[in-house]
C-alpha cells in the first residue's frame, strides 16, 4: 500500500500528510473546499522546521516531504489509482455519506479507506456501498503526526483484511495501531476520556476543588505513569502480588466510588461557565491559538524524549 490520498485537508487532514510523507510515501491532497489544500500543504511546510529540530521527520530533508505532496484537481484525480485513502472530512454526517457515495464510483477495485471520524460508526454513512467491505473507521488522536496512536474500527461488514492491511499500514509509517473487535459508541479513547472528564466535571460542579487542581491532578500525577504505561500496567506494578493482589485490596473501593459514579450528570451551562471563568483566567482567549501551539512544541519534545527513553530502555 504505497499510494496514498488524504481526502479532506483540514487540521487532521494535514497532520495525516506529515505522518504518510516523512515516512517516505507519496500523497495525492483533495478537498472540496477552495483554496484549503494550498493551505494545508503551506501549513505542513510550516510545521517542518520544528519537526527537523525534534528529530521527527524520521531523517527526511523538509523539502524532501514537501515534495511529496500532490494536490489533485478533483476527488477523481485523488481517490483513482491510490492504495489506500485516510478520509478527512468534516465531521457531518451528511457529508460522509454524500463523499463516501463518490468515493464508491471512483475508488479502485481493492483500495482501501479509513475515515477519521472520531464519532460516527463507519456503518452510519458506508452501508450502501459496494465497497463497503474496504471501508472502516482509522481514528487518530490529534495532531496524528505528533499523537501516534490509531484506532481501527470495522463495521460487520468490514473484511479482516481490510483491516490488516491498515494495520501494516499505520505501523510502516510508525503509528500505533489498535484493532477493536466491533463498533462500540466512542470507540477506546474517547470511552475512556469520557470517565475521566465525568469525574472532573463532577468534582468542580460538588465543589471538591478547583479546575487547576485537577489539571494539577492529571498532569502532575496520573499523567506520569500513563504517559509511558496504561492503567492495567499501571495497577499491575502498583501491588506486590501484580493486577490480582491490587485488586483484591482496592477492588471494594472502586466498586463503592462506581456506585457514586453510576448516575451520569449533563455538563449544564452554569458549570459549564464555571470551568470556563477558571480556564479563561489562566489562558486568556485571544491566547489559545499561541496556548494550542505551546501544546505542540511540548508534545513534540516529549515523543522525542519518550523514543530517546523507550530506545534506551526498552518497552
Amino acid at each position: 500500500m504505497d499510494k496514498i490520498a488524504v481526502v479532506g485537508c483540514g487540521l487532521v487532514g494535514t497532520s495525516w500528510c506529515v505522518v504518510f510523507a516523512r515516512a517516505g510515501y507519496d500523497v495525492v491532497m483533495f478537498d472540496a473546499k477552495e483554496g484549503a489544500v494550498a493551505a494545508a500543504r503551506q501549513a505542513v511546510a510550516d510545521l517542518l522546521p520544528d519537526l527537523t529540530a525534534q528529530g521527527l521527520l524520521n531523517g527526511q530533508k523538509p523539502a524532501d516531504v514537501l515534495a511529496r505532496l500532490r494536490p489533485a484537481a478533483s476527488l477523481a484525480d485523488a481517490v483513482s489509482v491510490v492504495d489506500y485513502v485516510q478520509e478527512s472530512a468534516p465531521e457531518r454526517l451528511e457529508i460522509k455519506r454524500t463523499l463516501y457515495r463518490d468515493l464508491d464510483r471512483l475508488v479502485g477495485p481493492h483500495t482501501v479507506v479509513g475515515s477519521s471520524t472520531s464519532g460516527f460508526p463507519s456503518s452510519s454513512f458506508t452501508a450502501d456501498l459496494k465497497c463497503r467491505s474496504r471501508c472502516m473507521v482509522a481514528h487518530p488522536l490529534n495532531p496524528p503526526h505528533l499523537i501516534p496512536l490509531v484506532e481501527l474500527v470495522p463495521a460487520s461488514w468490514t473484511d479482516p483484511a481490510t483491516v490488516s492491511h491498515a494495520e501494516t499500514l499505520m505501523q510502516a509509517v510508525g503509528q500505533t495501531p489498535i484493532r477493536l473487535t466491533r463498533e462500540i459508541n466512542g470507540f477506546v479513547v474517547n470511552r475512556l476520556q469520557s470517565a475521566v472528564l465525568a469525574e472532573a466535571f463532577r468534582l468542580i460542579e460538588d465543589d471538591a476543588c478547583g479546575v487547576a487542581d485537577v489539571d494539577a491532578a492529571m498532569a502532575q500525577g496520573l499523567g506520569l505513569r500513563w504517559f509511558f504505561i496504561g492503567p492495567f500496567e499501571t495497577i499491575d506494578l502498583n501491588a506486590p502480588e501484580g493486577v490480582a493482589g491490587y485488586c483484591q485490596k482496592l477492588g471494594p473501593m472502586y466498586e463503592g466510588l462506581a456506585k457514586e459514579q453510576a448516575v451520569a450528570r449533563p455538563w449544564g451551562e452554569a458549570l459549564v461557565k464555571k470551568i470556563e471563568a477558571q480556564r479563561r483566567v489562566f489562558v486568556p482567549a485571544e491566547k489559545l491559538a499561541e496556548r494550542r501551539n505551546w501544546r505542540d512544541k511540548c508534545l513534540a519534545a516529549f515523543v522525542t524524549a519518550k523514543r530517546n527513553v523507550v530506545e534506551r530502555f526498552g518497552a
